[in-house]
């Protein structure tokens, strides 16, 4: 895709930047460069290539998913304010 100082122009007023005639040929390279690593990305064949979650191959190292802890359920709502068929009862904060 070629791209033109007009396009740069109008990209940079669409994003209220005030730029020099200098920012301006810098930018028109850069967004430049940009485009054409798109266009040669988008070059590749990737039919058959199934998309990935991560770039590299790795797992996860997770620990054995095993209860740690003792119920307290019943001491914690021994001490809640209210409480009502096991679940707490807290004031309504939305009308």
């Amino acid at each position: 895709m070629s791209l033109s100082t007009d396009d740069v122009k109008k990209v940079a007023r669409l994003a209220r930047l005030a730029m020099t005639e200098q920012e301006m040929h810098s930018a028109h390279a850069q967004l430049q460069n940009i485009f054409d690593l798109i266009a040669e990305m988008q070059a590749v064949d990737t039919r058959g290539i199934e998309p990935m979650s991560h770039a590299q191959e790795l797992s996860q190292r997770l620990r054995e998913d095993v209860v740690s802890e003792a119920d307290q359920r019943e001491l914690f709502q021994s001490i809640a304010p209210q409480v009502e068929r096991g679940l707490y009862l807290v004031p309504q904060v939305i009308e």
